[in-house]
């Protein structure tokens, strides 16, 4: 397993980005910058739900190609209702290209992400699960 040193910033830690399935965490150093970026202007603490997915993660398996989390450049962002909407907004700010929004049941979250392309939306782009 190849390690990457990264600079969690202020506001994160690895642990926030570890995969659920083999806790590896692989994450782009840009990305993670951005993200406490985000953090800073949002002014409040962000709980990641998902961060980085190794290859063998379940939800990369059903995919025919590794998605963005699996690049490290995507996370999940536990939020809801008003709050939703000023991270969603400081997200464009910033430059993030994907932004998915569930918003529904108990998993309510913001995928934010920075890819430049994407296998299954282009970029830059915002979508509902």
């Amino acid at each position: 397993m190849k390690k990457y040193i990264i600079d969690w910033g202020k506001y994160f830690s690895e642990n926030e980005f570890k995969c659920s399935a083999t806790g590896e965490c692989n994450m782009d150093q840009e990305f993670i910058n951005k993200m406490n970026q985000l953090r800073e202007y949002y002014g409040q603490p962000m709980v990641i739900t998902s961060g980085y997915r190794a290859r063998t993660h379940p939800i990369e398996l059903k995919k025919k190609t590794p998605g963005v989390h699996h690049d490290g450049l995507a996370a999940d962002v536990k939020v809801s209702r008003g709050d939703a909407y000023q991270l969603m907004s400081l997200a464009f700010e910033l430059g993030f290209t994907g932004i998915g929004v569930q918003q529904k049941g108990s998993g309510r979250f913001i995928h934010l992400d920075t890819s430049e392309h994407s296998t299954f939306r282009p970029r830059p782009t915002v979508w509902s699960y």
